[in-house]
């Protein structure tokens, strides 16, 4: 059975991509470098593929933290600070680039649309995977990605009802990742123990801040980036929300049950890492991130897939698919309990189970999708097809 069915096949032929409205640092400082940039890829390249390219990149980053620091709580070489925000302004270079593209070689379609955003949903665990390693975060690699998946699916979520991507003026995609690959450039001149020191001691100016200046300054940013970042970009997504469903007269319980499956994603994750006997997310931080971030990729394209299929607001059920690994990981943690702290199978065992589940799961979802969009369609991903007159 597919997942996109007859009405949304005519949804597809209907839609019409809103466009994002981005902040002033990328309207008058990227936009022009963007513009100019989309003219060296040649006319026949599809925006797929120079969206693919771009997400190649992450994940080279990702493999770069994982080899040169396999927990997250090691210094890399300096060259692999560089690396990482090298290719982190590359991905997000590539990721404006592919949609000029398509308007450039008129092959815009609902395909570009679920592609990028999904790269976009993965690209959450890759870059929290490559700034774990330069912050020397361990487990906290996970904070990092739960930082960013949290807005994003915010985002996703805000865009089903309102069907306008709205960023607020500082945002995630343009100066989120700025700062980011600058923080890794920095990284490369000053090492990484700057950021395990005291937030006091590495910025001396801001000692005098309660609570903050007594941590390690990557703790300290990302208590800043909850605060400042996080909390009020899920304030402002529930408030549009909350306005269009008002004005349609609709249920806002209904928009809300949309968000469980994440909830319980994340909730799942935190009660199996807090009931295991050993540190599943501090010794495996690259499974738990991945595992969890591939899972967070099928919900997220899931629910683009119902906004271009213009389906009926409110939960869906397929997407819980990306829980069932979770509650017998919680079981096995539980068996622990009964059994002098040994759980009844390997938690390493489990944790790469739950990964490869969540792998099978994504990749399932999106080469359906592919195959059923280009079908309907009569489009390909990865090849410009002209249009007939």
């Amino acid at each position: 059975m597919g997942y996109i069915g007859a009405h949304g096949v005519a949804a597809l032929h209907r839609y019409k991509y809103s466009g994002v409205d981005h902040s002033l640092v990328a309207k008058y400082v990227l936009q022009p470098f963007w513009s100019r940039f989309v003219n060296f890829f040649p006319l026949w390249m599809p925006p797929n593929m120079i969206t693919l390219v771009g997400f190649i990149f992450l994940l080279i980053s990702a493999l770069l933290g994982y080899i040169y620091s396999p927990r997250l709580d090691s210094a890399p070489p300096r060259w692999v600070h560089f690396a990482h925000g090298l290719l982190l302004f590359l991905y997000q270079t590539f990721d404006a680039v592919d949609g000029k593209q398509a308007r450039r070689t008129s092959s815009s379609s609902p395909l570009g649309e679920l592609f990028d955003h999904g790269c976009d949903a993965l690209a959450c665990a890759l870059e929290a995977l490559a700034f774990g390693s330069t912050i020397m975060g361990g487990r906290n690699a996970f904070w990092l990605w739960v930082i960013s998946a949290i807005p994003f699916f915010g985002a996703t979520w805000e865009h089903y009802f309102t069907n306008t991507l709205i960023l607020p003026a500082i945002n995630g995609p343009t100066e989120g990742l700025m700062l980011l690959y600058l923080a890794h450039f920095f990284t490369a001149i000053v090492g990484a123990e700057w950021w395990v020191q005291q937030f006091g001691k590495s910025i001396p100016f801001l000692n005098w801040v309660p609570f903050l200046h007594e941590i390690s300054t990557y703790k300290a940013v990302l208590w800043l980036m909850t605060a400042f970042g996080v909390i009020p970009t899920v304030i402002f997504n529930i408030r549009n929300v909350y306005k269009v469903v008002q004005a349609r007269k609709g249920n806002m319980l209904l928009a809300l049950a949309m968000l469980c499956p994440f909830v319980a994603l994340l909730g799942g994750v935190l009660v199996w890492d807090y009931l295991s006997p050993s540190d599943i997310i501090g010794d495996y931080p690259h499974l738990a991130v991945l595992g969890t971030g591939l899972a967070f990729g099928f919900l997220v394209g899931r629910m683009i897939l119902a906004h271009l299929c213009d389906e009926p607001k409110g939960l869906k059920t397929t997407m819980c698919l990306s829980l069932l690994c979770l509650p017998f990981a919680i079981a096995n943690a539980l068996t622990a309990r009964l059994n002098d702290g040994v759980p009844l199978v390997d938690e390493s065992l489990v944790l790469l189970l739950y990964c490869l589940f969540s792998l099978g799961l994504y990749l399932h979802f999106a080469t359906s999708v592919i195959h059923e969009i280009t079908t309907a369609l009569g489009i390909c991903c990865f090849r410009i097809t002209r249009k007939e007159a």
